[in-house]
């Protein structure tokens, strides 16, 4: 039977096939011969996907090494200037560690970088289940290796390629093109590009890579993550350490995060976890903390220069349908506004 592939988008144990840019003997490492190696000569990576490990689940790793050992070896490479760096078993390692283990049994495999922190991602992303903050932030640093770049410039590449898909497709469907993000991206992804055409943000070479990645990964696709996930980046620090250690999910995160006076929303935080507030609980709450609303006499005018300016640029007027409803709409605002002058 061929593995299953979920279609989660967020969260959730997921069972993914082997990346094709792993190879044939990286794939099936498990078979591999172990050995008995000193644990002190293992060090753990500069880099970690995962950075929370719950101490109850830790607590009874470690029970059960006391009594049985490690059943599974640990994964490591061999580094240039002596010893073995962790690539798989963060989990194992720790608890080995608190055992008080003087040696573990290991893989020795030989893994550029780019091999190594894949192995490690697809590792916890197959059996412990990161969080979809630490999910986000391991595969934005499998990304960067693939393109060789700064971790820091991979989200900005996304948004790059994303808008650069819309308007490529908005040029065939004759919509207008975009020309830049909202206000929140303008000021947190400002990516240069040249605007010379519809289709100038778009990188084939950087395309490939991001759906080869993520069709590997079997997760989601790239755009749902660039939507959804790299939002969670942008996340109060408060916010993400909960998030982080599971005591709340990214959904309501992400809906407190809206509160922007902070002690409201440290309140709600802990008020969330302590009371275990569903989704709905919460949005209700954010309406009761939230500053009160400009009054609709202020509100109107920008809505009406906006919904002018939404009509315009779509040109709505041109399908006979939108046209007849369009007519109606205008009528009655006309009949409002002659009813009002004789007043």
């Amino acid at each position: 039977m061929s593995p299953r592939k979920s279609n989660k988008t967020f969260g959730g144990k997921i069972t993914t096939p082997t990346p094709s840019w792993l190879s044939e003997t990286e794939s099936h490492l498990v078979r591999a011969d172990s050995l008995l190696v000193k644990l002190s000569d293992i060090h753990r990576p500069k880099e970690q996907p995962r950075r929370y490990f719950d101490p109850t689940a830790l607590q009874e790793l470690v029970a059960s090494i006391k009594l049985h050992g490690i059943l599974q070896p640990l994964l490591v490479r061999p580094l240039t200037q002596g010893g073995y760096e962790l690539v798989a078993g963060e989990r194992r390692y720790r608890a080995a560690t608190e055992a008080q283990l003087s040696s573990v049994p290991v893989v020795i495999k030989e893994l550029d970088d780019e091999s190594a922190i894949a192995i490690s991602l697809i590792e916890n992303l197959q059996r412990e289940d990161l969080n979809p903050l630490e999910e986000t932030e391991g595969i934005l640093q499998l990304l960067a290796i693939k393109f060789k770049s700064e971790l820091e410039e991979v989200p900005l590449t996304l948004y790059r390629l994303q808008k650069g898909l819309k308007n490529r497709d908005n040029s065939l469907s004759g919509e207008p093109i975009i020309e830049s993000f909202d206000d929140e991206k303008e000021s947190s992804h400002n990516v240069m590009g040249n605007s010379e055409s519809p289709q100038s943000n778009i990188n084939d070479e950087e395309l490939s890579i991001v759906e080869e990645v993520f069709n590997g990964l079997g997760l989601m696709n790239w755009e749902s993550f660039v939507k959804n996930r790299l939002p969670l980046l942008n996340l109060p620090e408060d916010i993400k350490l909960a998030l982080r250690e599971g005591k709340i999910a990214y959904t309501k995160a992400k809906a407190i995060a809206s509160l922007k006076e902070e002690a409201s929303r440290v309140t709600l935080l802990a008020e969330a976890i302590e009371k275990q507030l569903s989704l709905s609980q919460i949005k209700e709450r954010i309406k009761e903390l939230q500053p009160t609303s400009p009054s609709q006499s202020q509100e109107i005018p920008e809505r009406l220069k906006a919904a002018y300016q939404q009509v315009k640029k779509t040109r709505i007027w041109e399908d006979k349908k939108k046209r007849r409803q369009l007519e109606t709409l205008l009528n009655k605002l006309e009949a409002l506004i002659g009813q009002t002058n004789k007043e």
